[in-house]
């Protein structure tokens, strides 16, 4: 069975530039958590996912993955 996507944040910090490493420091969280969020094995809080798009300086949507739906 196919692992479900679920965050884009791997995708958006590539195209920013940015590593895990930074957004670890960036936000003060481990780097064991940002690694778990990039490979969608864990999912960042609601809360979580405004900090970092904050941090990237991006839309909080383009950090979720979109059901095609409106």
């Amino acid at each position: 069975m196919e692992k479900k996507v679920y965050n884009r944040i791997k995708a958006v910090l590539a195209e920013k530039g940015k590593s895990n490493n930074w957004l670890a420091e960036t936000l003060d969280r481990n780097i064991n958590t940002v690694s778990k969020w990039c490979t969608n094995k864990m999912q960042p809080t609601v809360e979580s996912l405004f900090e970092i798009a904050e941090a990237l300086e991006v839309d909080v949507r383009l950090l979720l993955v979109s059901t095609g739906k409106e």
